[in-house]
């Protein structure tokens, strides 16, 4: 377990927070330019981020403020911890090191066929 966590309840609020508004404004701009997927709808609303996909199923994303953890449900991986790296700035699931922005890039370009970039998310993890 070498994830460095030691954020503060305000500092882990304030990432949080930022972390899911950007991917918010980002997948929004996502699913507007995708409307041949039918039934997609985004929410984000007391620290809960909600992807419906339709037929590709619902992702969920939201705090667990006890453990200053992010918690994803995904309907292709199931569900994921993240802790936050300050070394790496960034979101990371220390069973496999992949961060959250990773996987989020994988499973939608897989959705979406083409290659969904998230870079411009905060938090977002420089070495990929």
């Amino acid at each position: 377990d070498n994830i460095k966590c030691e954020l503060s309840r305000n500092e882990f609020e304030h990432i949080y927070e930022e972390t899911l508004e950007s991917l918010c404004e980002n997948l929004e701009i996502l699913l507007e330019s995708h409307p041949e997927i039918k039934g997609c709808d985004i929410s984000y609303g007391d620290g809960v981020l909600t992807i419906s996909l339709g037929a590709h199923g619902t992702y969920v994303i939201n705090r667990q403020t006890p453990n200053k953890q992010i918690w994803l449900s995904s309907p292709l991986s199931g569900p994921k911890r993240y802790d936050f790296d300050s070394s790496l700035n960034t979101w990371i699931y220390k069973h496999d090191n992949v961060p959250i922005h990773s996987l989020l890039q994988k499973e939608l370009s897989e959705i979406f066929k083409h290659n969904v970039d998230l870079s411009k998310c905060s938090y977002f993890a420089v070495k990929q």
